[in-house]
């Protein structure tokens, strides 16, 4: 096992895309080797850290400091932290980054239409009929992160899938060993050398719009009201003088 166990696992996407499902399933499988988890689920510790505060950018900002802070302390107290949030804004997340240090951002996807058609909750069409106003996604936009560590098309990836994707990037970084996940997933893992340098490194923005992290894909920068915002025509090709 590493002699600094801590690490914050960062799971950020838009509201039902399974960050919390695969936060529980991660956890689970990290305790059945002897690791300290604990799971920052912003949908269950609201009151006790940010009773009060609204869905303004700002509170928004606020709550994923409050959120980082808490990951922090149990990271350097050697905690596996994993914090399933939606955490819009890549400034806040990158801010996290910095202060953490031992840090892995997983961005869970997925299309905003399929997210509309399985919503069990009926937030989104809520949110589309102006029932709940400032709506991550609807209303208000969310910004994929450039660069993050893992990419998961919860879509079209089982949560089993998405595991081993995490798993990977954990023992590139060092924060998991090969032995520990033997035990986990059954299976003998090697660690890539070459990802655990680039990872470690500052994220770099993709200039494709996606992520460099495993399994990335290209994607918009910003993801608000693409049902219910029709397409822009195409601009018409003025002719040359001749």
């Amino acid at each position: 096992m590493p002699s600094t166990t801590g690490f914050t696992l960062w799971l950020t996407g838009m509201h039902g895309t399974g960050k919390t499902t695969m936060a529980a399933y991660i956890a689970a499988r990290l305790r059945q080797v002897g690791r300290n988890v604990e799971i920052l689920d912003e949908g269950e510790i609201g009151d006790d850290l940010w009773q009060g505060l609204g869905d303004t950018k700002e509170e928004r900002s606020t709550i994923v400091r409050r959120l980082g802070y808490v990951a922090q302390v149990l990271t350097r107290n050697n905690v596996a932290v994993l914090v399933p949030s939606v955490s819009p804004y890549k400034s806040g997340r990158e801010e996290n980054r910095r202060q953490i240090g031992r840090y892995v951002e997983v961005y869970v996807d997925c299309p905003t239409e399929t997210l509309i058609a399985r919503d069990s909750t009926g937030k989104y069409k809520k949110a589309l009929s102006g029932e709940i106003p400032n709506f991550i996604g609807i209303t208000e936009p969310y910004e994929p992160p450039n660069s993050p560590e893992v990419t998961i098309h919860s879509d079209t990836e089982a949560v089993e899938d998405g595991a081993m994707k995490i798993f990977q990037s954990l023992l590139d970084l060092g924060y998991v060993t090969s032995d520990e996940l033997k035990i986990i997933t059954g299976k003998k893992m090697k660690a890539n050398p070459v990802a655990k340098q680039a990872r470690r490194g500052e994220p770099k923005a993709d200039k494709g719009g996606g992520g460099k992290g495993t399994g990335a894909k290209a994607r918009p920068a910003t993801r608000a009201a693409r049902v219910a915002k029709p397409a822009a025509p195409a601009a018409k090709k003025t002719p040359k003088r001749k």
